[in-house]
């Protein structure tokens, strides 16, 4: 069972982002506050945990946050402010949407930009240990998952449906033989599939 809160002043939101890694596509944010005595022995980070248990995990979290939001960065914007700036940019804009506002912010990782003068923490592998961050990891990476399911029709060749936009070697592959598109990041670097 992951931990509820990180400190005791309420309310507290949880920030994750999904697709920082990525060749293509944009990067995904979520912000969630969880009720205080929010539990549920599914949640964990969503790279640890199958798809139909993170859409499981989706609609309950939805349901039951006092507050939640998603946000995105277009690669356009990633290769001109570059992934850090942009995932945390992403973060910014989904505790922007937040109607109730957070007293303190925890935050996946070990980088991030004051948001508003409200207190944050950064924390290693936060969505492993705290619930909140737990869920915004669920809601960013499933969001950012139906946007390049949604992307796989245009461009069918990357294999997007299955890879989505991730360096793996059929997407490697697919760039060497059809090129970049408009979704691909420009400034990222591709090896190459023999390397």
């Amino acid at each position: 069972m992951l931990k509820p809160f990180f400190q005791e002043r309420f309310p507290e939101a949880g920030c994750d982002e999904a697709g920082r890694g990525c060749l293509a596509g944009p990067v995904f944010a979520a912000a969630v506050i969880l009720p205080s005595d929010y539990q549920n022995p599914l949640l964990n980070d969503s790279k640890k945990i199958t798809e139909k248990i993170r859409y499981q995990l989706r609609e309950e979290i939805q349901q039951h946050a006092i507050g939640w939001a998603v946000a995105k960065i277009d690669p356009s914007e990633i290769d001109e402010i570059n992934i850090l700036n942009a995932s945390i940019k992403a973060m910014h804009l989904a505790l922007n949407q937040l109607k109730k506002k957070p007293v303190h912010i925890i935050v996946d990782g070990n980088r991030f930009k004051p948001y508003k003068k409200i207190p944050h923490t950064t924390i290693i592998k936060g969505d492993g240990i705290y619930s909140s961050i737990a869920a915004a990891s669920i809601l960013s990476k499933t969001y950012r998952d139906d946007f390049m399911l949604a992307q796989h029709d245009l461009f069918p060749h990357f294999n997007w449906k299955k890879n989505k936009g991730y360096p793996t070697r059929d997407h490697r592959t697919a760039i060497q033989q059809h090129g970049r598109c408009a979704l691909h990041r420009l400034s990222f670097t591709v090896k190459s599939v023999d390397g």
